[in-house]
Parts: C-alpha cells; structure tokens; sequence
C-alpha cells in the first residue's frame, strides 16, 4: 500500500509523527558527549544545560595514547592484531589481503569466531601489491583485484584466514543475513571492457563463512541492482532488503527490494533468483505537511521524521544509465555518501557519511533510522560541520556502522584527519571508544586511515575493527557496559 503525502501529513497532527526536536540544545556539537547537533549552525553562548552531567555517564572515558602507536583506548581497554596485510598469512600461504573494509561476525565450530572481511580493492590487479588470491572456483572475474576473507578467531587466540571469494571489485561494506550469511557489496559500476575488467561489476555476492563449497562459481544477485553498492540489511520479518548508494553527480540513492511472492530467504537463495525477481525501488520522502523532500541534508534538527512512499526503478541492471540517473527532478530523495546500515530495534541504522556543497544544506554525519512498520525515515544523530578535523575530540565523516549490545550504536569514522570509533546513545550524544594513532603519513604532514567493519562478537565480548590501510583487523576487549539512556 502506498504511503502517499497526504496520509503523512494527516497522521502526523495525529500522532505528531512531523519535525520532532530533541533537547533544546542548538550547539555545534560534534564534541564527545555532547548532543550531535540538533543544529547543523553554531550557536554563540548556547546554553548547553546538563551536558556536562551527561557527557560524565557517557561512555568509558578519555582515550589513552597508545605506546604502540596504533590504537589509543580507554583505560581498561586492550587490543590484539587479528589479521594484518603484508604480514599475516592465509592458509594457502599468501599474504593478508589488504585494504580491510566491511566486516560480518558469525558463530563458528567448537566455540570459535567467524568474521567474513571485505577488502576494497578496485581496478586491475596490478595495481595492488596486496590483491585477494585468485583460489580456484571461488573467482568472478579473474582481472578484478578485490573480494572477501574469512577468518577463525579460534578460543585461545589462534587465528585462520581463507578466501571466501575473489575476483569481485571495490568490496566496500555489505551486511549479514539472517539465515548465517554474508552479502559483500562491490562499490563500482565498472563494466566488461573498461578499468581492465572482464565482467559487469556493481553486483551483491552471498558469502557462506561456514560452507566453502556454497561459495563456488560466485554468481551476483542481479535482482539487487547494479550500482555502487555499500551496505545492505535484511528485514527478517518482511523480507525485504535495504541497501544503500554511496555516488554523486548526482546524489546516491537507498533502495528497497521486496522478493517475489513465495520466494523463501535461506542460504544461498538469492543467488537462485532470476535477474529480474522481485521489484527494486528508490524513496520518496515527505515532510509532516506533506511537501516532497529531494535530499536528506534537509533535515538539520535531530528528531526529524519524514514519510516514505518507493518508487520503482525502471532498469536495475543500468544498461545504457546509472540507477540513480534514471529518475528525473522530483521523482525520488536523494542523498550524499550513503554508507553503512545495520539492523536493529526493529528497522535499518542508515549513515549519511556529509554533504557538502552538492547537497541542499551542509553537515558531517547523519544516521537516519527506517521503521518499515510506520514507513518513516526518523533523524537520530547528526553532526555539524567540524572546522577543524586534525585536532582530536570532534568527528565528522561516520562510515561503517553497528548497533551495541550495551545500548546506542557505534560508528567508524572515514573523515579528514583524526580517525576515531565512536559510539552515540539514543539521543543522539556521542562519546569516543577508540582512536587510530597509526600515522601512514609524515610527522610534518600526518595522516590517519579511515576505521571500517566495526562489529561485535556474537556473545558481545569483542568488538572488531578494522583499520583499512594498510589493513587490519582489530579486536577491542574491556569493561563494557550497558550505557544510560540519556
């Protein structure tokens, strides 16, 4: 049933269902603890109220600098390297695939630990030094660099690493399934015969961490669309997949794929699909009284709620033209560097890495959650424009994202400058888990990897990440603990 604009507007006199606003703080606040920016605008002399109480329960506190150089945390906390590029080894005796992007965490034999690894490597071969190996049977196509890893965090420590499927492109972030299963997203649009490719890219592959054989003779779920993919969650009661656009020129788009009727999930069911089951739609959103939204950068107050209707793409598979260019002016709503999302509370954690100047208004964050049952796009966190991105304390540029077993959701920072994981409670205050201090650059002119693939342990012990270049992957253990609701 269609949600159109005018059922929006009348349910939120009803309900209230419009332009929530949450606090009455209108601070630059990017800061940790404080709330992330109701305002995208600061505000001279606001009047911050019990924020200082609230960044005091947030949180395990400041960030310690780490001797190692490579990850400062909490006191309390520790790291162990689980799997590094150029220095740790696959089974088959080749090195770690680097350039470590989105990450899915699996219960695995005998009490040990799956991850599957995505590595965003794009283009030829040749241009990595690094690239996944080509393991016989388990390769799309053998000119494309990127794919997937699977690792054994065995009890004790022991770690075992194997390819799950190589031959893919720009592997960029992906997301679990239901039934076991991992769904990496290639983050390209790269064609057969172009940037040294041999087959169409832009495609979502099913990865079984538990199954090597289900991984033979990769095959893309067409049914998904082809574009530059990068995240993709399952809603297990409808079915329905969510997965989101990360390109411009113009704006990406998320998208929604109901299956066709009858069609059962399950291990490797997807890939059984034809190239045109199901129907793939982009949104269109509307305000509380009921006007089109074109862009999400529109909303600048946390809180704020807008109406989804879909609307159905005319050629998934972008033969002559991009998905996202299929739509004239006013058709659909747009927005910039749609990137991670995750399942949770009953809908999808969506991450609009900035908008800048391409977009209608300018931020550096927002995490949107959809609630299928209501149709509605709500605005959970958003942070303003951070003036100065090399000095620590402020975030911009969230990326990967997952929801904490201890409440709230974590986020990976993939801005400019200091590069941190960081969590934000209900409300949307933010508060720092951990901080990359591996300097890939010069002591004159430093700089700091973006953090990808931040997910927990299945018991919700460890929290995994990973640094993408040059490529590792991080496990974080310590005195977790349930945040207040603030």
């Amino acid at each position: 049933m269609s949600l159109t604009r005018r059922d929006f507007a009348r349910r939120s006199v009803i309900t209230g269902a419009g332009v929530a606003l949450v606090g009455s703080v209108g601070a630059f606040a990017t800061t940790p603890g404080a709330l992330a920016s109701q305002d995208t605008e600061p505000v001279d002399g606001a009047d911050l109220g019990d924020t200082a109480d609230a960044v005091s329960r947030l949180g395990y506190g400041p960030l310690v600098e780490d001797p190692k150089g490579i990850l400062a945390l909490p006191a309390g906390f520790s790291y162990s390297i689980v799997t590094y590029s150029g220095k740790t080894k696959l089974e088959s005796g080749e090195y770690t695939p680097s350039n470590h992007d989105g990450t899915g965490t699996f219960e695995g034999p005998r009490g040990a630990t799956l991850l599957v690894n995505n590595h965003e490597l794009s283009g030829p071969r040749a241009n990595w030094k690094y690239p996944v190996p080509l393991t016989d049977g388990l390769v799309y196509d053998p000119a494309a660099s990127g794919g997937c890893t699977v690792v054994e965090v065995r009890p004790g420590g022991a770690v075992a690493e194997w390819v799950g499927i190589a031959g893919t492109s720009n592997n960029c972030a992906g997301g679990t399934t239901p039934w076991g299963t991992w769904l990496t997203c290639e983050e390209t649009e790269d064609k057969a015969g172009s940037n040294g490719m041999t087959k169409d890219h832009g495609y979502v592959f099913e990865v079984d961490p538990r199954d090597a054989r289900a991984n033979r003779d990769p095959k893309p779920i067409k049914a998904l669309g082809r574009y530059a993919h990068e995240a993709v969650v399952v809603d297990p009661k409808r079915g329905h997949l969510y997965l989101t656009e990360d390109a411009a020129g113009p704006n990406g788009l998320l998208y929604r794929w109901t299956p066709p009727a009858g069609f059962e999930h399950g291990r490797g069911k997807l890939r059984t699909l034809a190239d045109d089951a199901g129907v793939l739609q982009a949104p269109k959103c509307y305000d509380s009284v009921g006007q089109f939204v074109d862009d999400l950068s529109r909303a600048t107050k946390i809180g704020t709620v807008y109406g989804v209707d879909w609307v159905d793409v005319p050629d998934r598979d972008a033969k002559t033209v991009s998905v996202r260019k299929q739509f004239a002016t006013g058709e659909i709503t747009r927005a910039r560097k749609l990137e991670g999302m995750w399942w949770g509370d009953g809908g999808a954690y969506i991450v609009s890495s900035f908008a800048r100047a391409e977009s209608p208004a300018q931020h550096d964050g927002q995490v949107w959650f959809y609630d299928p049952k209501r149709r509605t796009l709500t605005l959970k966190v958003l942070l303003g424009v951070n003036p100065d991105p090399s000095k620590d304390g402020a975030y911009d540029g969230p990326d990967n994202i997952t929801v904490s077993p201890y409440g709230g959701i974590v986020l990976a920072e993939d801005g400019e400058g200091v590069q941190h994981l960081f969590g934000a409670t209900d409300s949307g205050r933010t508060y720092p888990i951990a901080r990359n201090d591996l300097n890939i650059g010069t002591e004159a002119e430093p700089e700091y990897s973006e953090f990808a693939g931040v997910t927990f342990s299945p018991d919700g012990t460890i929290l995994y990440a990973n640094i993408q270049t040059p490529g590792i992957l991080v496990a974080i253990t310590g005195p977790w603990q349930r945040q207040k609701r603030d």
